[in-house]
Formats: structure tokens, C-alpha cells, sequence
């Protein structure tokens, strides 16, 4: 048995929905000032880049992006809020691939936070999913010892996961992507238990990244679905991609490896400075979720610049940021802001959704 509940103070499933009916009506926020008053379903479809002179009256229901976002300083409770006002589709009978951010073992926003982690599991599991795994690589820490730490095994116990290691897979357990069309000289190694799931949820935290990275949100945390050194390959992938002037667009294009099922952002805790494991705290209190991984990130990227960031994260617009303008390019999401709209069910989330709505599309 969980410690948490399978329905959370104050809100009940049926309650929620009803506000998701609201938001998606009168209190749901569309970045783009002119929208259509119609709300758009769920799209899990890669929108196409738009130019300049395109109009948001021009978008059809299936280029926007919606991005839930939700006022809540308990981890916990806003992701059952968030999944449950999405509702993603393309989770019930499927088998999952959960990766979340054990980059480092430290508390959130460094790592992922475990009680949030759990809550995401009940709720995949809520939702019908098939068989789920667990897995990451971590960057600066030993991955089996920082997942031992923030207590993945145990969890994967407890609910009848599968937990694994993926610097300890076989060279078998690596799928080859060519360099071709790409900044990456030998192309990169993605992990095979991701790309046979049925679907991929990404569970990212908010913050920035001193190491060349500018900021890590869910584009960046598919790094660790990427291998270091594939056995029997002397190759130090990794090696490359922190010494390349190129580090920025190499996160995007490693993202053509897979498409999300769901992202799920904890911006409950921030770094604005410092990072990926310390740096400067703020407390935003809101969690993301989409299925749209450009659409989160920019989300998620007005918040950091309403908090007060630092220059690589603050210049210019949002979009042309190396690592999404190089994403749009590449068709992984939202191509401009009139494809986002940030959907909330609340006063509070509003008032943030409406100073992020402005950030966002400059």
C-alpha cells in the first residue's frame, strides 16, 4: 500500500473534471491573444513550425499544444491535479517507460523527488497502464546508487515495477542512431527499454544547467536516455556532447529518438542559477504537464524568466533559446507561441499562466 491516498484533499476525480470543463471554457488561458474561443482536444502530434506572419485564427485544433499548469506547493497533489486536468490519452494498455532526473541523488529541484515519483506511478497506474519501468543514466553521480538513495528499488517493489540501471545494459540493449543530419560526429546510442515501451513518460524538474546545457527541462532530461559508452564501444558519447560548442542543439536532436507519452514538470522548487545538482532556489510552486515536450519547455522557460534567471536562459526570445529553436526545427512540438495553450482550472494558476503567456511571446 502507497502512504498517499488515491484521491487528495479538496479535489475529488469527478470535481476536477468539472474544472478541467471550466478551463478549458471560460478560465483556460491560450497564448495567443486573437485564439479561436473553441478549445482544442488533446493532441499528442508534433506541430509544425509557423512563420512570423501566421496568425493564431490560422492554427487549426491539432497545431495547439496544451500545457496544464497548477498552483501548488505539494508535490504530490498538484500531479494528481495536473494528470487529471490533462488527461493524457495513449497510457491505458501500454507498457511505460517512466524516466525521470537522477542525474544527482540531491533533493528536488536537482533529482527527482520520490513522493511525486510514487504519486505518477498510482496514477499511471490509475489510468490502466500495462507493465512499467523504471530507468535512468545518471550523469554525475553512480545511477545505482543515486536511484538506491532516492529509494526507486524499494518503490519498483512496492508497486510491481520494473527498476534498471541503464549504464549496466548490454550492447544489445542499445539501438545506433547515424550522425547524418545531426551535430553528433558518430551519431548516439539510445536505450532500447525506452524505445519498445508503448509509451514514455518524462518526469523533469526546473532548473537551470552551468555545464553548457543553459537549462535542464524535459528536452535535456532525455540526455540519460542516452548511452556514455555502449559495451564493446570505446566511444565516450557523453565526452562529446559536454565539449561540443554544438552541446545545445545535440539535446534536441537526441530528442528525435522518441516522442512523449506525457511530460510532467515539478516546478514546485527552482534553480535560476547554478545547476543541474545546486544553485540558486526559488519556489515558483507549479507543476506542468503535456504531452507537447517544446510546448513544456517554453512553459517552463517563462517561469524561469519570471523569477529572475541568468543571461544564457534570459536573452532574447524564448524560441530562439539553441536548444528549442533547434527542436522547432527538427518538428519535436509547438513551433511559436500561438500553438500553446496554458490550461488551469484555478484563480492562482491563472495569474501565473497569464505573466507566463506574456514572457512567452515576445
Amino acid at each position: 500500500m502507497s502512504i498517499f491516498s488515491n484521491s487528495y484533499e479538496g479535489y475529488s476525480r469527478r470535481k476536477l473534471l468539472q474544472l478541467a470543463g471550466l478551463a478549458l471554457g471560460s478560465t483556460a488561458v491560450s497564448t495567443a491573444c486573437n485564439a479561436a474561443t473553441t478549445s482544442p482536444e488533446p493532441s499528442s502530434t508534433q506541430a509544425n513550425p509557423v512563420s512570423p506572419e501566421t496568425t493564431a485564427t490560422t492554427a487549426t485544433r491539432s497545431d495547439i499544444s496544451r500545457v496544464v499548469l497548477v498552483r501548488s506547493e505539494d508535490r504530490v497533489t498538484g500531479t494528481r491535479q495536473a494528470i487529471d486536468l490533462l488527461q493524457p490519452k495513449g497510457i491505458s494498455g501500454q507498457t511505460v517507460f517512466l524516466k525521470p532526473n537522477y542525474n544527482t541523488a540531491d533533493p528536488a529541484p536537482a533529482a527527482t523527488d520520490t513522493a511525486l515519483l510514487e504519486a505518477l506511478v498510482q496514477e499511471l497506474q490509475n489510468a490502466g497502464a500495462g507493465s512499467i519501468t523504471i530507468g535512468d543514466r545518471s550523469g554525475m553521480a553512480n545511477t545505482r546508487e543515486a536511484m538506491q538513495t532516492k529509494g526507486v528499488f524499494q518503490l519498483a517493489d512496492r508497486y510491481g515495477l520494473k527498476a534498471i540501471v541503464l549504464d549496466e545494459l548490454g550492447q544489445e540493449d542499445w539501438q545506433y542512431f547515424p550522425a547524418e543530419g545531426t551535430h553528433w560526429s558518430k551519431g548516439f546510442a539510445f536505450a532500447r527499454p525506452a524505445l519498445q515501451a508503448g509509451a514514455v513518460v518524462n518526469t523533469c524538474c526546473l532548473k537551470t544547467h552551468r555545464f553548457g546545457g543553459h537549462f535542464t527541462l524535459s528536452l535535456k532530461n532525455v540526455v540519460g536516455l542516452v548511452a556514455k559508452y555502449v559495451p564493446g564501444d570505446s566511444y565516450n558519447y557523453m565526452g562529446e556532447l559536454h565539449s561540443s560548442p554544438h552541446q545545445r542543439l545535440m539535446i534536441a536532436e537526441a530528442n528525435q529518438a522518441y516522442e512523449p507519452a506525457l511530460v510532467l514538470l515539478d516546478g514546485v522548487e527552482a534553480f535560476t542559477d547554478g545547476g543541474p545538482e545546486s544553485g540558486s532556489i526559488a519556489k515558483p510552486g507549479v507543476i506542468l504537464a503535456g504531452t507537447d515536450r517544446v510546448a513544456v519547455d517554453v512553459v517552463a522557460l517563462g517561469i524561469l524568466r519570471s523569477l529572475g534567471t541568468n543571461s544564457d536562459v534570459a536573452q532574447g526570445s524564448v524560441w530562439q533559446l539553441e536548444q528549442i529553436q533547434r527542436a522547432v526545427e527538427l518538428s519535436l512540438g509547438a513551433g511559436s507561441h500561438e500553438q500553446i495553450e496554458i490550461v488551469t482550472a484555478d484563480a492562482a494558476s491563472q495569474t501565473i499562466a497569464d505573466q507566463i503567456r506574456k514572457i512567452i511571446a515576445v
